[in-house]
């Protein structure tokens, strides 16, 4: 079976509620030797961005996203307990602090990410969405992370995520600290991540696992950062 006709028929089973049809895909994939790694990477999260994109464009009901999302994070939750959690990895001895968008979805999302993250090795804070900005900001300067990570984010979180960003580099809170966005309206609109100040930004939690293991010492140029950039401008006028 192709990977395309795999996603549709989980989707299918998602959208409709079918909790023992969507289980049988799962185990069915398992036993054809796909361990957790791989159910995440090539089946969770693509059929996760095909929900998202079509509830977005109002080719989803209301009834029939949120069957969808709240059975694939049951059958996330499984599956990731299976992934490798021994501390050890090429992220040993980094912390992430990860948030997200306030929605159930941004968190599903993100947790796929950070159950990957923490699997390389890494330490993981995730408090998932609605953190303010000082909340987040204090906690940098307490934690002094590694990473600082958005994910999952929606449009209506840009204005936030780009304050909390011009804020640390105005004051230059934790500059060892890489600041890190992906998924959601990032994926959606290029170049988005790079203009607002982002060291690094990923598309999916594979690639986002491999940038912070491979690009950790990766930093912004200054002049990227065209819409703060204009931002300021603009108030300073």
């Amino acid at each position: 079976m192709s990977s395309e006709v795999l996603i549709e028929r989980f989707f299918e089973a998602l959208i409709a509620g079918d909790r023992p049809a969507a289980r049988r895909i799962v185990h069915t994939q398992a036993a054809d030797g796909a361990d957790a790694h791989t159910l995440i990477c090539d089946l969770f999260w693509p059929t996760y961005e095909m929900i998202e994109r079509l509830y977005r464009n109002d080719k989803l009901t209301r009834l029939s996203y949120q069957l969808a999302t709240r059975l694939l994070r049951v059958l996330h939750d499984q599956v990731a307990a299976a992934l490798p959690l021994t501390g050890t990895g090429p992220g040993e001895g980094k912390t992430v602090l990860f948030f997200c968008g306030p929605a159930d979805a941004d968190e599903l999302g993100a947790q796929m990410a950070v159950d990957l993250l923490e699997s390389a090795g890494f330490r993981v804070l995730f408090p998932g969405g609605g953190i303010a900005n000082d909340e987040i900001l204090s906690q940098v300067h307490e934690e002094r992370p590694a990473v600082l990570l958005a994910f999952c984010s929606a449009p209506s979180d840009l204005p936030s995520i780009r304050a909390l960003i011009d804020t640390m580099h105005e004051i230059g809170a934790c500059p060892h600290t890489q600041i890190v966005l992906g998924g959601g309206v990032f994926n959606r609109a290029e170049g988005l991540a790079e203009e607002i100040g982002a060291d690094l930004w990923a598309e999916d939690p594979l690639e986002l696992v491999d940038l912070l293991v491979y690009e950790s010492d990766h930093r912004a140029d200054q002049s990227q950062r065209t819409v703060g950039r204009k931002r300021k401008t603009r108030s300073a006028a």
